[in-house]
């Protein structure tokens, strides 16, 4: 499965984006669906996943409450609303996806990931 984000750019603090990865190849609703993001340097962490199969979604700590993921079959996309945006929340977002389906966001086990996008939240 191909995936392709949209939808990153600059924002001010306390600001909102929606992120878009559209998916070709494949049916979103057949993989868990994930949101990670990388700082410059740094390894790339768990933002979100969308568990089509077990309908769970999970956040990590520090997007929880402001972030939420979603997905829209009929598009074969899936969507990270992010408000209340900091400055610590810029970074490069990637979508990726799991074929196994399973509950867990781990890294190791996605299968697929889109190119990024990136996000910057000015101060």
């Amino acid at each position: 499965v191909q995936l392709v984000e949209s939808g990153g750019g600059l924002v001010q603090v306390g600001g909102s984006l929606r992120l878009s990865c559209v998916a070709s190849g494949g049916r979103i609703d057949d993989y868990t669906v994930g949101w990670f993001r990388q700082y410059p340097g740094r390894a790339r962490e768990e933002v979100s996943c969308l568990s089509h199969s077990e309908s769970l979604t999970s956040y990590s700590d520090s997007v929880r409450g402001r972030f939420t993921i979603s997905s829209d079959v009929s598009k074969n996309t899936v969507y990270l609303q992010m408000h209340r945006l900091k400055p610590e929340d810029t970074a490069i977002y990637y979508c990726a996806a799991d074929s196994w389906g399973g509950a867990s966001c781990r890294i190791d086990l996605q299968d697929y990931w889109g190119q990024g996008t990136q996000v910057t939240v000015s101060s």
